[in-house]
């Protein structure tokens, strides 16, 4: 199969950016799953540090181009509403 120039450097580039933005993706993640994980022990001081720091990961994320800002405030709005069915 022959690949035209322009496909190819749009190839190497994505490849780039898949590889700089998976250290990204996995602490997003990791903290969410942090977060998570206090919730389900019903700790809510300790949540909502968790909170605090997935909110501020995903900001710097949308920041660096790894998500985009609605996929961001969709997530951060779905974990705050969490947050707040535990606090009542």
């Amino acid at each position: 199969m022959i690949v035209k120039g322009s496909a190819a450097k749009r190839h190497r580039q994505s490849e780039k950016a898949r590889v700089r933005h998976k250290s990204e993706r996995s602490q997003v993640r990791s903290s969410i799953r942090r977060f998570l994980e206090a919730l389900k022990a019903g700790d809510q001081e300790l949540a909502r540090e968790h909170y605090l720091a997935v909110t501020k990961l995903i900001d710097s994320a949308v920041h660096k181009g790894v998500y985009h800002r609605n996929t961001a405030a969709r997530t951060k709005s779905r974990l705050q509403k969490k947050l707040n069915a535990l606090a009542s």
